[in-house]
């Protein structure tokens, strides 16, 4: 490795960082993976309420990829992993109808609790804000292999140098959409019974999970995320919206109760709306510098997954 003192450097603890630091260290390469928040997971984020977990980022995954589908069955003999439905419900124009799909998967610890896992081995630093990413490549000046960025397009050029100009230019190209995501516990189930729904053309809500049912805990608990506009509307102020999604989910599920407790939290860069280019899997430049998420294809789970993988791959050809 030509003497670099940090090999490659993963800014991003989220799985598509992970995944790509992962396939470094299997080929030999030296890789450290800096996260700036407190604890891996990215955008498969739980949180604790009394000690139970609940998921505020994604909702669930979905798998095809075989290899994926590999990993996935790592997660489900570890007991991190459960099938938890290929059904959910749709509102439309008032109306609710089932709607079948691929099997969706769930975490009874919480989805974060399948990246910690991926992440066990790795040389992964929390609390490490990384201040600028500069050619050579460099990171916050100190010389590397190579940097992979695996956070948004948006997060991403904050840190990138001008100089840098093809990572700059394909940061610049994604679009990314925002959500709010409310927690809502409530004193007892008293909705009929649902795994998930999709509520299409509302002005507040675009998805509703039971919670309980994704854990298997039975919580009266319930999950909602809601539309970019509304999101847009509350960004500088998400904890305001609580009253207004607790009234609309209230609404849609016809629920008498209250909520005791309701949780919001705000995802400024929540889904990729639009890559601004063909789904190439990954970014990699003769800088030295990679770009991985789920901006490169489908806003999924697997293809952060995979977008990390591959890039992992490409980086350990490249330096190997």
């Amino acid at each position: 490795m030509r003497g670099y003192r940090s090999g490659v450097v993963v800014i991003g603890a989220g799985i598509a960082g992970v995944a790509c630091a992962r396939e470094l260290r299997e080929a030999g390469v030296p890789v450290q993976i800096r996260e700036r928040g407190r604890v891996a997971g990215g955008r498969m984020a739980s949180r604790r309420f009394d000690g139970r977990p609940a998921d505020l980022g994604a909702a669930y995954l979905t798998v095809s990829d075989p290899e994926f589908a590999e990993v996935v069955r790592g997660w489900q003999a570890a007991g991190l992993a459960h099938e938890w439905t290929d059904t959910f419900v749709a509102y439309d124009g008032g109306g609710r109808r089932e709607v079948r799909g691929p099997m969706r998967w769930a975490a009874p610890r919480g989805l974060r609790s399948l990246v910690e896992h991926l992440a066990r081995d790795l040389p992964v630093v929390v609390n490490r804000l990384v201040l600028g990413v500069g050619p050579g490549p460099t990171v916050d000046g100190e010389d590397c292999a190579a940097v992979v960025l695996a956070m948004p397009g948006p997060q991403a050029a904050l840190l990138l140098d001008p100089e840098l100009v093809a990572a700059t230019e394909a940061v610049s190209r994604q679009r990314w959409s925002p959500t709010l995501a409310a927690v809502l516990r409530f004193p007892s189930r008293r909705w009929t019974d649902f795994r998930g729904a999709f509520v299409n053309d509302h002005s507040l809500l675009s998805l509703v999970c039971d919670d309980g049912d994704r854990r298997g805990d039975g919580a009266a608990v319930l999950v909602a995320h809601t539309t970019d506009t509304f999101a847009t509307g509350h960004l500088a102020q998400p904890t305001a919206a609580g009253p207004e999604i607790e009234a609309a989910v209230r609404d849609l599920l016809a629920l008498a109760d209250r909520a005791e407790h309701v949780h919001v939290h705000r995802w400024t860069y929540a889904k990729p709306a639009d890559h601004g280019g063909p789904d190439t899997g990954f970014h990699l430049d003769d800088d030295g510098i990679g770009l991985a998420g789920d901006a490169f294809g489908e806003p999924r789970v697997q293809t952060a997954w995979r977008s990390g993988r591959d890039l992992g791959r490409a980086l350990a050809r490249r330096l190997t």
